[in-house]
């Protein structure tokens, strides 16, 4: 398929009420555009880390009631699964898109990697975009914007993911749905491609 970005079509299946009706329209709207992301940047990924890298599209298959309000591809180094690994993700609420890294709560090495970013603290301050922003918890859309976090408060942030069983850290870059769906394809290709660049340097430091 040709991949022509997204569409306000898209973003709007998160407003549709129902579990079988959203999950429908996700199947049909949105799910074949991850499957072509999933594939275009596992060997992008691959590329840049030096390891196979496997797409997981996100199935929702869990869910029995609630309709979910937000879908992505994660990418991992393990075709089982990759919510226990550092991973990459790209994703949609109905207010925006997202370009994450993400360390989430299943993962069993948190110590470590808290430790080691915390051990990276100043370059990671200097060199993650003014732009990009952190999240602590992957199930909200808010977010903490870098510019205007101190080096404290990123060291902070590091700590609690050594101390606090359901902590998680992302860095990546969002964007807001107005403009996504003004986007090409090809631009927000360049686009992950630049973000997946920037933040693929905390999965190496891991």
């Amino acid at each position: 398929m040709a991949f022509n970005g997204f569409t306000n079509d898209d973003f709007d299946v998160f407003s549709i009420d129902g579990l079988e009706q959203r999950m429908e329209a996700l199947k049909t709207n949105v799910r074949p555009k991850l499957e072509f992301l999933g594939n275009h940047f596992a060997p992008t990924l691959a590329t840049m880390l030096g390891e196979e890298i496997f797409p997981h599209v996100a199935k929702h298959a869990r869910r029995t009631i609630n309709p979910p309000n937000d879908t992505w591809v994660a990418f991992a180094n393990n075709p089982r699964g990759y919510k226990m690994l550092p991973h990459f993700q790209i994703g949609l609420w109905g207010t925006h898109l997202f370009i994450w890294f993400a360390i989430i709560y299943e993962a069993p090495n948190k110590l470590e990697f808290g430790k080691t970013l915390e051990k990276n603290i100043n370059t990671i301050y200097d060199d993650i975009p003014e732009d990009f922003v952190w999240s602590l918890d992957h199930m909200k859309p808010e977010v903490l914007k870098h510019n205007e976090l101190s080096i404290e408060d990123l060291t902070n942030m590091f700590v609690r993911l050594q101390t606090v069983k359901k902590a998680e850290i992302l860095c990546g870059y969002q964007i807001p749905r107005n403009q996504a769906v003004q986007l090409s394809g090809q631009q927000l290709l360049d686009k992950i491609d630049t973000v997946f660049n920037t933040v693929s340097s905390l999965y190496k430091m891991l």
